[in-house]
């Protein structure tokens, strides 16, 4: 596997940034869009963000448009949503691609390292079909609020579905065991 930390990255106001920046933490790798019908899960993150960030967990909100254009707002657009709607304090980056041949570098090694997503990936892609879309296959991000955890040494750990929340016990377990390390 390619060295995830190199990859440069945009923060939202335009500042560099790449996961080296961050090594030494727990990371939470998240695609956000403001439009979606998990929106809501910007509160747990925050939540779980603020309840862990001491212990050295961040949590990284990616702003895609990728699915169901869910996301058309601008960065100002977008930060003034999640801090207004939801006091999202944890860092935003610049809206990029997430799948497909376009997607930005870090997603390509994000899927590449861990292929296939644990917790309700078939219910959901069940769910997107009923609804008259086309789910994407893995090893490609499903939807928006997809989640994968990034080690204290910068190896991905784990990747969650869509439709997993922020406070599942499943994704706080496999946080806490990073942290622990």
């Amino acid at each position: 596997m390619s060295d995830i930390s190199a990859i440069p990255l945009t923060r939202i106001d335009g500042a560099s940034d790449s996961l080296a920046n961050h090594k030494g933490n727990v990371l939470l790798v998240v695609n956000v869009a403001s439009k979606c019908g998990l929106t809501p899960q910007y509160e747990g993150l925050e939540a779980l963000y603020n309840a862990k960030k001491d212990q050295g967990f961040e949590v990284l909100g990616f702003p895609a448009n990728d699915f169901g254009a869910q996301e058309p707002g601008t960065h100002e657009e977008i930060v003034e949503f999640c801090q207004a709607n939801y006091g999202v304090s944890f860092p935003l980056f610049a809206k990029a691609d997430v799948t497909g041949p376009g997607k930005q570098p870090l997603y390509a090694e994000l899927t590449k390292a861990v292929p296939e997503k644990q917790g309700p990936a078939a219910e959901f892609r069940e769910r997107l079909k009923g609804f008259g879309m086309t789910p994407t296959e893995d090893p490609e991000v499903l939807w928006n609020f997809e989640k994968f955890v990034i080690g204290k040494n910068g190896d991905v750990v784990a990747r969650f579905a869509p439709g997993t929340t922020p406070d599942d016990p499943a994704l706080v377990s496999t946080i806490e065991a990073e942290l622990a390390k």
